[in-house]
């Protein structure tokens, strides 16, 4: 199974700043450690022009050159640096990568990304570009460039965004709010940032506290109502380590069981209607950022069972 990581395009943060930087070098070491069948590569850097199919002309400049307004940055949570703007364009190319690479496959990934919370024309929450909003689209019309076996024009690639990470997918649900051809899922704290929701095609809001049975009761909840409104050719999925327990920032109580079955729920969902996807890390905040690498390395076994089984299907 293929990966992408760009970790050592390391962003440099004041002393005492509360983003865990270190996770991405820690999730590739134990990957590497527990997990060789994982094939790892260096993301490229998203295009300017790819990064166009999801966000404004004057914002893709101004992170380039260091004009962002202040309260951008504020609103970021990063100072700006030549470095983030690389980081930030490494991140989106992880994700654009490993769909391009599921199309084909099955299932791939990006070590870091999950960057849910940029709109077209800002960033916000530790996000400056919308991987999720990029990759779909910019797979939508590579897709559409390439002629069906028989010579036909190919049918449009529809793309399902499965987001769980615990806060919502704000800046994908404004992005695509008027886009029949994106289905955005989000099931994140009711309470928690954002506090100004928007509207996705399914929001499911959780109550603080909810635990491993609650959250899978309304994950299936959740899949089914996909099935029922949307065909997805391609999926998008952002697998959040901060419903965990241990999260800082999370206020869930899932267990590494727990969300080990909600990804294997959501691998296995796609698998059996044979749907590509790609995943993305997105938030994890522990108080010990080591069980934050855990619950994403466990991520990562089931997706390679999944992987494992597309290339017996395909051969």
């Amino acid at each position: 199974m293929q990966a992408f990581y760009s970790d050592h395009f390391v962003l440099p943060l004041p002393p005492g700043h509360r983003f865990p930087m270190a996770k991405y070098q820690m999730l590739r070491d134990a990957l590497q450690a527990h997990l060789p069948q994982v094939r790892m590569q260096q993301a490229p850097a998203v295009l300017t022009e790819e990064l166009a199919f999801a966000h404004h002309p004057a914002y893709i400049a101004a992170v380039a050159d260091g004009s962002l307004d202040s309260k951008i940055l504020r609103d970021i949570g990063f100072p700006w640096s030549a470095a983030m703007a690389e980081r930030a364009r490494r991140s989106v190319g992880g994700t654009l990568q490993a769909g391009r690479v599921a199309l084909q496959e099955g299932v791939s990934a990006n070590l870091a990304g999950g960057t849910h919370h940029a709109y077209a024309n800002r960033g916000g929450g530790f996000c400056v570009f919308n991987d999720l909003a990029v990759t779909a689209r910019v797979l939508q019309a590579e897709w559409g460039r390439v002629p069906a076996p028989d010579g036909l024009r190919r049918q449009a690639l529809n793309v399902a965004i499965i987001d769980l990470d615990v806060h919502q997918g704000n800046g994908t649900a404004r992005i695509f709010e008027r886009d029949a051809s994106v289905f955005t899922l989000s099931m994140h704290g009711e309470k928690n940032f954002p506090f100004h929701k928007e509207r996705s095609d399914l929001d499911l809001p959780l109550a603080d506290g909810c635990g491993d049975d609650a959250y899978l009761a309304a994950l299936e909840l959740a899949l089914q109502a996909l099935e029922d409104q949307f065909r997805p050719g391609f999926v998008l999925y952002l697998a959040g380590a901060d419903p965990f327990e241990g999260d800082r920032l999370g206020r869930l109580k899932l267990s590494f069981d727990g969300l080990q079955a909600r990804d294997r729920r959501v691998f296995d969902w796609c698998f059996q209607r044979k749907i590509p996807m790609a995943f993305a890390m997105g938030g994890g905040y522990g108080h010990d950022i080591a069980q934050t690498v855990q619950v994403q390395l466990n991520t990562y076994r089931v997706a390679l069972e999944y992987w494992q089984l597309w290339h017996r299907w395909q051969r």
